[in-house]
């Protein structure tokens, strides 16, 4: 068998374990990581990655700690996608984080030095860890860690001693187990996400920001991702969702503003589905991001204090923990086989894949399409605006407006993104309750907003195919 140069840029990179050392030649490429046949069998997802002292180091996870999966743990990659497990913690764990002043990397339950000697966190071994941050008060000496379980915390960056902060279940009044994602310090506050969401309706899940003194609940619905960078405005996005749309937040000079996006998928709505869309900087100072089944170019700085170049790139049903560049190769971690405890009574050994190729390959992916609004059987009053809807990236466009009684719903457009609205038209709702839109071929801007005449109680829904 022969391989071509693309298609050995795109094979999967991994191994069993360190007895099963990875080689990659012209003639055989051996594939993928597992999670051990034994009970009980659960997952291996590709929780992180990162690139550092000369390899790519990942962590493998199970569905829930320690006892749920085994054979999970460490893998160092190396240039020639040579992979070697160089520790199991049978754990799940996600979090990564380059603690600059140290010189150290954060990623699960390890510390990396810049040589690539590694040392592992038993603390944190009954734990699930999701996120490693950034310390408000001291960041050259401590840093913040977040757990699934809500578990908020810090830890000296030398002893590797964490101390518990907060229980923010409690902290937040939260109603429904715990899914904690994301989270990252950015314009002197924390903020972490929680994608607790498991029915419709339900209001507690949340986005949370901590100044360092108290913690404020954004939203209560579910959220995934928080990312900033360090410098160029240092301006902090979120991703989350609702029954409506892709929420999407951005905090700029200290303000937050709120936007929405199609959802390219329902197959990533309840909790346990997401696992764990990202955000993340793949070419230099360019960012993807991956959201309800859509990847987005996404600009990491804003301008005259508005975001720019929100685009729509693909869709996908891939399962992808994390992502990241590699060599000049385009990194995905996945999560493919996972029988979950046997729920999935043909699935067999827990298996995923870490897919090697190039950040312009997901534009052979999916046609962009999806579906979402501002509005999901909500209660609207007069003159009020919605959040801003994306519009921009899409062929074809339609315009879905119920509402509870006779009204007029009107259409603004933001066709620069500079958050100069224009008036587009109207869409009149009459006694029978519902109206539609069907936008001229090839017509875009970038944002889309809706506005009633009346009160009302109204649902509004685009369609992008």
């Amino acid at each position: 068998m022969s391989f071509s140069r693309r298609s050995l840029l795109s094979l999967v990179a991994g191994s069993a374990g360190a007895s099963f050392a990875q080689s990659l030649t012209p003639a055989s490429a051996n594939i993928g990581f597992k999670a051990d046949t034994i009970p009980e069998r659960s997952e291996c997802g590709i929780g992180a990655l990162m690139p550092w002292a000369d390899s790519l180091w990942a962590v493998t996870y199970n569905s829930h700690m320690q006892g749920t999966g085994y054979g999970l743990g460490l893998y160092r990659i190396d240039e020639q996608l040579k992979s070697e497990r160089v520790h199991v913690h049978d754990g799940t764990h996600a979090n990564r984080l380059i603690h600059k002043e140290s010189n150290q990397c954060f990623i699960g339950p390890y510390v990396i030095d810049g040589k690539g000697n590694w040392k592992h966190i038993p603390e944190f071994d009954k734990h699930r860890i999701t996120s490693t941050m950034r310390h408000l008060t001291d960041p050259a000496n401590r840093v913040y860690f977040q757990t699934m379980e809500g578990v908020f915390g810090e830890m000296d960056v030398k002893d590797l001693k964490p101390r518990p902060l907060f229980d923010l279940v409690k902290q937040m009044g939260l109603a429904k187990r715990p899914h904690f994602k994301g989270g990252f310090t950015a314009q002197g506050r924390v903020v972490v996400a929680n994608n607790g969401f498991y029915e419709y309706g339900e209001d507690s899940a949340g986005l949370f920001e901590f100044d360092g003194k108290a913690w404020n609940r954004l939203s209560g619905k579910p959220h995934m991702d928080v990312a900033a960078r360090q410098d160029m405005g240092s301006v902090m996005f979120a991703t989350g969702w609702d029954e409506a749309s892709v929420l999407f937040w951005a905090l700029v000079q200290g303000k937050w503003q709120r936007f929405r996006l199609p959802k390219a998928s329902h197959s990533f709505e309840q909790a346990w589905q997401t696992e764990w869309m990202r955000i993340r900087e793949v070419e230099t100072e360019h960012y993807l991001m991956d959201i309800q089944g859509m990847f987005y170019e996404l600009q990491p700085i804003a301008f005259t204090g508005h975001i720019w170049g929100v685009k729509p790139i693909c869709q996908h049903l891939r399962i992808i923990p994390d992502y990241c560049a590699f060599r000049g190769l385009f990194a995905v971690g996945g999560n493919q086989t996972t029988p979950n405890r046997d729920n999935n009574a043909v699935a067999g050994q827990p298996q995923s894949g870490l897919w090697f190729g190039k950040t312009d390959d997901l534009w052979s992916w999916g046609k962009p399409a999806g579906w979402g609004g501002p509005w999901w059987n909500s209660q609207i009053k007069k003159d009020e605006t919605s959040d801003p809807y994306l519009m921009t990236g899409f062929d074809r466009k339609m315009l879905h407006v119920s509402a509870d009684k006779p009204v007029v719903i009107e259409i603004e457009i933001d066709f620069m993104g500079t958050g100069a609205w224009m008036p587009y038209g109207r869409v009149s709702v009459g006694a029978d309750g519902y109206q539609k839109h069907i936008f001229p071929d090839g017509f875009s801007a970038h944002w889309v907003r809706l506005k009633s005449q009346a009160d009302c109680r109204a649902t509004a829904a685009f369609f992008y195919s």
